[in-house]
């Protein structure tokens, strides 16, 4: 289904610098989502300057594994889904609502991964920001992934709708819904619909700034148009802000984000925030 036949696994593993079992374990799932995590970085480059992101493996093989380049939810869980799938591993693909405070109800438009082994299921969301630096077991309760602290229910999370929500720490010391799903598998055609939406769209909010994160064990950092903000790791961290003038956006994505442009992507950037 995720076209695991055309897929480089041992490019992809090198990418992320694994060395460990190549099977359809617990332990190598963890390992595999941590390495993905902190190797593969979230950013919306492509929508933002072309509106035009391929999810065709082919594409995001190129783009993320051989380019050294980042990509939004789609475009990791086609990679990771096509990694997991040519190990072995059973999965379900979702689509999620992601809420942060709004008081509406969004569309769906983030991907994930849900991965059954020995009877246990595992929400794998290695496209979000930030996500956890493991795969979180879907059972309702609280869970700290080094020093970052989640939480999973189980409820009504649209009207009529049975489903999931996690949960991460918010600014007032209490809980902040980040997104909701169900267990309603999806399927790539589905992804391509909701990606289209996201790189297109006038309502979409990925085309109209560059957003660019990068997840360490100790902290992330993250670029939202010309804010960078690192939160250091755990619950209650202070966050440090400062503001980046235009011109400095290459030079703050190369050397804290690992985002090496093109003269013409470099071109295109500053034309695009100018």
């Amino acid at each position: 289904m995720w076209s695991s036949e055309a897929f480089d696994l041992d490019g992809y593993l090198a990418r992320l610098g694994y060395e460990g079992e190549r099977a359809p374990t617990a332990e190598a799932l963890h390992a595999l989502h941590r390495a993905h995590v902190l190797s593969l970085r979230w950013d919306n480059l492509d929508s933002f300057l072309y509106r035009s992101v391929p999810l065709d493996l082919e594409s995001v093989q190129s783009k993320m594994v051989r380019r050294n380049r980042g990509g939004y939810c789609y475009e990791h869980v086609t990679l990771y889904a096509a990694a997991l799938e040519s190990l072995g591993f059973r999965l379900t693909a979702l689509s999620g609502r992601v809420q942060l405070g709004a008081p509406k109800i969004l569309p769906a438009t983030h991907a994930m991964l849900l991965v059954e082994i020995d009877g246990r299921r595992w929400l794998s969301d290695v496209g979000f920001g930030p996500s956890p630096l493991a795969p979180l077991e879907l059972v309702e309760g609280e869970t700290h992934t080094e020093g970052w602290p989640f939480r999973l229910w189980h409820g009504e999370v649209t009207p009529g709708a049975d489903g999931w929500a996690l949960l991460q720490p918010g600014p007032d010391g209490g809980w902040l819904q980040r997104h909701t799903f169900t267990l309603v598998p999806q399927y790539p055609v589905d992804y391509a619909v909701g990606n289209h939406f996201i790189a297109t769209s006038e309502h979409s909010p990925f085309n109209r700034r560059p957003f660019v994160q990068r997840i360490r064990p100790d902290r992330t950092d993250q670029l939202d148009g010309f804010t960078w903000t690192t939160t250091p790791a755990g619950a209650g961290a202070p966050a440090e802000k400062r503001s980046v003038r235009p011109e400095e956006l290459p030079g703050v994505l190369a050397d804290t984000f690992g985002v090496e442009l093109t003269s013409e992507e470099r071109a295109e950037l500053l034309r695009a925030v100018g």
